[in-house]
Formats: structure tokens, C-alpha cells, sequence
């Protein structure tokens, strides 16, 4: 897996941006907030991104199971809305819950969970997977599928692609990928719109990295589910009965993510400016560059 720096990350981002929904034009300059807690009483309910709000890796952000306890008991309602697309929400569940969050499995919304949705209605095609050997697909249900790996007939048998999680994707594999879509155009879905995702050490390639690549380079029709399109956010507008989205907010740590999708989807949003995505950055400076403009701008949930 290719490892990126924050400004390639940002200009991948920005390259793909035709790609994406639009941003809007006539957005006020952001607030500054301290934290969460200076606008409990402006929203009643919370989308929380994972990477950058909740966790960073494998290791929880100092004081933020704490922030969303204490939003729990103010009688907010908390979804963690993620791109997390290459394990299924039950591992999601047992991972957050050992971090130290109190979450049930319904304040779990994924890209993976929208991709199931979609794929429902999806053709029935032979689906060439770009997954993980060790997850199951099951949730998927009866999926005409084969996981992609070094054999270049894979590719050329397969009517479709689904990119689910890119932990072990290579170059080989994407050149495969590329080449046997220039032949033959078909469709790709990807479950995880991200480009990058920031780790302990860095920032991993994602999904949403290759699918890019994959526009770029041939003619194959990409649909994408999870942030910053609509099927993740309508999942989660599912879940609430008859929501006011002037009362809803993302909390996210990526401008072309979670702050572009929360405009599309008419709520607002807070960039996170001191872990994750903009750690270390000018988040003020970066949104210039992006022309995309948070609601409020904190330095931690």
C-alpha cells in the first residue's frame, strides 16, 4: 500500500474533485470553537467521523469518549457516520467499545453499510472484489463475487468491480485492474470514497485513491457510497424520525469528506483542525485552497 504525505493527500483530493459533489459558494467564514461542548445546545444531534474525531489508528483521542458520554447524557443523540468500508459494522462495534466508547451497533453507520444497500438493486453481474482474504463478505448477502488478487484472468472474467478495503492492494494489482477496464469498460463501486486515511504514523491509501486513478486512466462508469456522497447520509437520516438537519451536525476532520458531504446533505459541520487530516496544518489555509468552508472549525471534539 502506497503511503502519502499530507500535501500529495490534499492534492489528490483536489484532482478529483469533478468527481465530487459541489461545494458551496455562498458560506459565511467558519466559527471558531473551543470543543463540542460550546455548541451542545445548537444541535441535538452528532455524526461523528472515527479517523481524526474518535481515534487516530488503533488509539482513542485523548478525552473524546468522555465529550461523547457527556453529549449522551445531555440527551444527544451520536452516530459514528464512517468510510470504513473493509470489515464488517460488528467489528467496528467491539472496536470502539474497546477504545472506551459506549456505543450500540445502531449508532453505526458505514460506506460498507451503504454499498450493501446499493448492491441490492445492483445488476447481476460477477463482481471482481478489491478486499481483504481474512473478512468475510457475508453481510453482503448473495453476492455473485470473487476476491481480486495476481491472476490477470480474475480481472478480464469479472463484470464488475467493488472496492472494499485496499489494505493489501499493490501496484501489480492496480495496474491489472486499469488495464483490463482500458480493454473493457464496466462498472465500479466503491464502498470507501476516501483517498487517504490518517494512521499512528501517516496517512494509508484508501479505496477512493485508486478509484481515482481508475477514472483517470480509463472509461469505467465509478459510483461511489459513503461520505461526501448522499447514500451514508440518508442511511442515517433513516434512523431518525422526521429529522430537523437544521439541528444536525458532522464532526469530521476532512474538508472533501465530511465537510463537503455535510453541505450536500444540508447539515452542518465542524472541522477538526487538531488531529488527523489537518494536524500540524493550517486548516485556515486549507480551506482557501479547497474553497470548502466548515460551519465551525475546533481544535479537538
Amino acid at each position: 500500500m502506497i503511503s502519502l504525505t499530507m500535501a500529495e493527500a490534499f492534492a489528490a483530493y483536489e484532482a478529483s474533485r469533478a468527481r465530487m459533489p459541489k461545494a458551496a459558494t455562498d458560506k459565511p467564514p467558519p466559527q471558531h470553537i473551543g470543543s463540542l461542548k460550546d455548541i451542545a445546545d445548537q444541535f441535538d444531534v452528532f455524526f461523528l467521523d472515527a479517523f481524526g474525531v474518535l481515534n487516530i489508528g488503533e488509539t482513542p483521542i485523548a478525552g473524546v469518549p468522555e465529550r461523547v458520554r457527556d453529549l449522551k447524557n445531555a440527551g444527544k443523540r451520536i452516530f459514528v457516520l464512517s468510510n470504513a468500508a473493509s470489515v464488517p459494522r460488528a467489528a467496528l462495534l467491539t472496536k470502539y467499545n474497546q477504545l472506551g466508547y459506549d456505543f450500540k451497533a445502531s449508532d453505526i453507520v458505514t460506506s460498507r453499510m451503504a454499498a450493501i444497500a446499493g448492491m441490492k438493486t445492483a445488476p447481476d453481474l460477477h463482481w471482481g472484489v478489491m478486499g481483504l482474504a481474512e473478512v468475510p463478505m457475508t453481510d453482503f448477502g448473495p453476492l455473485n463475487w470473487q476476491l481480486l488478487g495476481d491472476d490477470p484472468e480474475q480481472y478480464d472474467r469479472s463484470e464488475g468491480f467493488l472496492l472494499v478495503g485496499s489494505g493489501d492492494w499493490t501496484e501489480r494489482r492496480q495496474a491489472l485492474l486499469e488495464r483490463s477496464l482500458e480493454n473493457a469498460p464496466r462498472p465500479v463501486r466503491i464502498a470507501n470514497p476516501d483517498i487517504i486515511a490518517p494512521r499512528e504514523n501517516g496517512f494509508t491509501t484508501e479505496p477512493g485513491y485508486y478509484a481515482h486513478r481508475v477514472a483517470q486512466q480509463t472509461e469505467a462508469k465509478l459510483e461511489f457510497f459513503g461520505k461526501p456522497f448522499p447514500s451514508i447520509y440518508e442511511l442515517a437520516f433513516d434512523l431518525l424520525e422526521a429529522p430537523d438537519r437544521s439541528r444536525i451536525v458532522m464532526v469530521g476532520d476532512s474538508l472533501h469528506t465530511d465537510v463537503l458531504g455535510a453541505q450536500n446533505a444540508g447539515i452542518s459541520s465542524v472541522l477538526i483542525s487538531d488531529f488527523g487530516f489537518l494536524a500540524g496544518q493550517d486548516a485556515s489555509k486549507a480551506i482557501r485552497r479547497s474553497g470548502i468552508v466548515p460551519d465551525f472549525i475546533a481544535p479537538r471534539p
